[in-house]
């Protein structure tokens, strides 16, 4: 064993949970954590692990959260990704937020859909000009021979829009998580974490406390 990642520990300690604190709704309960993030100065407060299964096999990485109201919370990329793939064979994901500075978690389980074309063009007109260039020089997820193959891709992009509005890719949008499942986790001392999870139901939302 390396007992020099295996003695890495940190006791949480700042705050507790209790059924109590929480709103009857997760996704009212989310917006009151993550504004808290926010006024906390956490840098990319909006980061999250999204987690998809294809053939028994699960992936992760990180997607940015870029809106969330009462159906879910959406993201965007490239439809024709590795993700994209994996989501059009299995709709059912999982987010994970983890804000260290606040010593919190949460987690998201549910299906998947794509957002209105009006939804994704929207976003895609507010991003930055460098970005929305970026969307169509990247096949995402392919491989390609060396950075300048993309570099050269891009410039090549550059000047095929210069002067002009960049539309939005074809296969470039956004995706909402539709969530069953919503776990709220805070760090407490001596590994006794506050664990509370809400449940979809028929008639709403079931709050159970999970041991840690």
């Amino acid at each position: 064993m390396d007992h020099n990642i295996a003695n890495i520990r940190y006791d949480y300690q700042l705050r507790g949970l209790l059924e109590t604190d929480l709103d009857p709704d997760p996704l009212t309960q989310f917006r009151l954590w993550f504004e808290e993030v926010r006024e906390a100065g956490i840098t990319e407060a909006n980061a999250m692990l999204l987690s998809t299964v294809f053939e028994g096999r699960p992936t992760g990485r990180i997607v940015l959260l870029k809106d969330l109201d009462e159906r879910g919370f959406s993201f965007f990329t490239n439809y024709d990704s590795k993700k994209g793939h994996e989501i059009e064979a299995n709709p059912h994901v999982a987010l994970t937020f983890f804000w260290k500075e606040l010593e919190r978690q949460v987690r998201i389980e549910g299906k998947i859909e794509k957002t209105s074309d009006a939804e994704s063009s929207e976003y895609f007109g507010v991003r930055p000009r460098g970005s929305q260039i970026g969307a169509w020089a990247s096949a995402q997820s392919e491989v390609i021979p060396n950075r300048e193959f993309l570099e050269e891709k891009t410039e090549e992009l550059q000047a095929r829009f210069e002067g002009q509005p960049v539309p939005r890719p074809p296969h470039w949008g956004g995706y909402r998580v539709i969530p069953d499942y919503v776990e709220f986790w805070q760090g407490r001392p001596s590994r006794l974490h506050d664990r509370l999870a809400y449940t979809k139901m028929p008639d709403g939302w079931k709050i159970e406390r999970l041991s840690p």
